[in-house]
């Protein structure tokens, strides 16, 4: 079996405010392998995002890494001095967000972000980066690369900003890519092209990727194992075809059901009643026994961990096979 390439260990993450901390993500635990690609998906405030802060080291406060730890090649990252945590980012674990914008600086050319970038973090002069950052815009997809080189980021499509993102992220070869819903606002077509090529960098440069969503669309088209984050924990992690086709949590099975089937004719969509809690309304037990339509006295009154539940990990109780 492949060593994993990332270790996550019992990480919370909480803010400090008035009313004292409030837990945004708890307590959990994962792996990922060289290679594969780990799709994070959920409601709006579920943790995912914040997840993928910590793991590149990109938490902002009043956030902080209230108890656990974040293993990269067996070396621990999550206490790393913020230069370390730098260099480590640029050159071995890779960043690709949701607005493109937010990573381009309108000030400069998009030769300039990449040459930059190279030149940082490796043993490149400024002739020799400019031609890594030309080849690299010509695998991501983007025609005319000499002449893109000299242009500014207003005046490239939202797609086509986003493949330089996905250039900027690359340049140095990253063993581990975080990609925090990187197609959200791009339309259909464009969404197909970023998502193929996410999975050439994966197969052809054994990149692991964590593809953070709250589209189970592009989890299916794109991941190998799938991770349903609820209320800052993850409801259930396994192989994205059998959590898609048998999901095991009643979180997941209400996410699958309300995604309409092409050609079914139905009155009206099926929906998870109620909404997440809030941070400092988390209730006891299992957190989503509100919502739960199989919902039990247990629930109430104790915090499930994840548990085999046939090709899965579910954290409810009703895989628990001494009840």
């Amino acid at each position: 079996m492949t060593e994993a390439l990332l270790k996550v260990e019992n990480l919370s993450i909480a803010f400090k405010s008035r009313h004292g901390e409030l837990t945004a993500v708890d307590n959990i635990s994962f792996e990922m392998a060289p290679g594969e690609i780990l799709g994070v998906v959920g409601e709006s405030g579920a943790g995912k995002s914040l997840t993928g802060s910590a793991l590149t080291g990109l938490l902002e406060k009043p956030g902080f890494i209230k108890s656990g730890q974040i293993l990269f090649e067996n070396r621990r990252i999550d206490n790393l001095p913020y230069e370390q945590m730098r260099r480590l980012r640029g050159l071995k674990i890779g960043a690709i967000f949701q607005d493109p914008l937010t990573s381009l600086n309108p000030l400069y050319t998009v030769g300039f972000h990449l040459v930059e970038t190279i030149m940082t973090h490796l043993p490149m002069n400024q002739a020799k980066a400019k031609d890594h950052a030309i080849r690299l815009l010509t695998e991501v997809g983007i025609p005319a690369p000499e002449k893109r080189f000299e242009q500014y980021p207003h005046q490239f499509s939202g797609g086509m900003r986003q493949r330089v993102v996905i250039a900027l992220a690359i340049c140095a070869n990253p063993k581990l890519i975080i990609a925090d819903e990187p197609t959200t606002a791009l339309d259909v077509s464009v969404q197909a092209q970023i998502l193929r090529l996410l999975k050439t960098m994966s197969k052809e440069h054994g990149a692991a990727i964590m593809l953070i969503t709250h589209d189970m669309g592009v989890i299916a088209e794109t991941a190998d194992r799938v991770s349903v984050m609820y209320a800052g924990r993850i409801a259930e992690i396994g192989p994205v075809a059998s959590v898609i086709k048998n999901p095991q949590h009643p979180y997941t099975q209400g996410l699958m059901a309300a995604i309409p089937i092409i050609g079914h004719q139905a009155e009206r969509l099926a929906q998870i009643d109620g909404a997440m809690p809030r941070l400092n309304a988390i209730p006891t037990g299992c957190s989503f026994n509100p919502r739960c339509p199989k919902v039990f006295e247990r629930c109430y009154h104790d915090r499930p961990d994840l548990m085999t539940a046939q090709d899965s990990l579910a954290a409810c109780w009703l895989h628990d096979k001494t009840r």
